[in-house]
């Protein structure tokens, strides 16, 4: 990839980024979390009715262990996206079915992430986390969850992972974010996937493959069906 620019959206200035810092349960673990898109960056700067911050980063991936779990031309799906968010993030399984889904997930999708670098893959917050439970719930095809993860355009996040990224990652400068513009543009964005999927859960995929019979046909990565 080279050289590319990055962007954290905050509610403060970040001049140096520290590795190890962050929540465990963020959706890839403890990282630091930008995206290359500096719209989105706009929007995740003013998660509440206050003025944010965009921070600007330069990072050279020369060399870097880069997963990029939103290629469609990798050997990754979209089950090993959801299975790195759900070893990672905390929800209830409060039903038999996700109970067996998330296990069958883990043992079948797991990717080891101890030698990544940087970590590209889409931003699951809590809108469309709640589209993966659904899957997970057996209430949607894996077909209709792709489709669910492209509503609102989410976008990409790309995650500094190891110290080695961290050290590459340059601090360029930082802008104020005006929420009275973006904090209602995060809102609109989320309230419009939300009611895309509402209206995609309608539509009928009885033939579809849904999460059961995942788990009893025992499909595995190389399946043509998860392509």
């Amino acid at each position: 990839m080279g050289l590319i620019s990055l962007y954290h959206g905050s509610q403060k200035i970040i001049q140096k980024p520290e590795f190890g810092k962050g929540k465990a349960w963020n959706d890839y673990g403890k990282g630091f979390y930008c995206t290359e898109n500096v719209e989105l960056a706009r929007e995740w700067a003013c998660p509440e009715q206050t003025d944010g911050f965009i921070n600007s980063y330069e990072i050279d991936t020369e060399n870097l262990n880069i997963l990029n779990l939103s290629d469609s031309q990798s050997q990754f799906t979209t089950l090993h996206w959801l299975t790195v968010l759900i070893s990672n993030r905390i929800f209830d399984l409060d039903t038999p079915i996700l109970r067996r889904g998330v296990h069958y997930l883990k043992e079948n999708f797991t990717i080891n992430l101890n030698e990544c670098d940087i970590i590209i893959g889409y931003r699951a917050d809590d809108s469309y986390f709640s589209f993966a439970k659904a899957f997970l719930s057996n209430q949607i095809s894996y077909k209709q969850l792709q489709i669910a993860m492209k509503l609102g355009k989410l976008g990409e996040q790309v995650v500094i992972k190891s110290p080695e990224a961290f050290d590459r990652l340059k601090f360029i400068n930082y802008e104020i974010v005006d929420y009275k513009q973006w904090y209602f543009k995060r809102k609109n964005r989320e309230a419009e996937a939300r009611d895309d999927f509402y209206n995609l859960m309608k539509q009928d995929d009885i033939s579809g493959l849904f999460i059961r019979d995942i788990i009893l046909n025992e499909v595995k990565a190389d399946d043509s069906r998860l392509q």
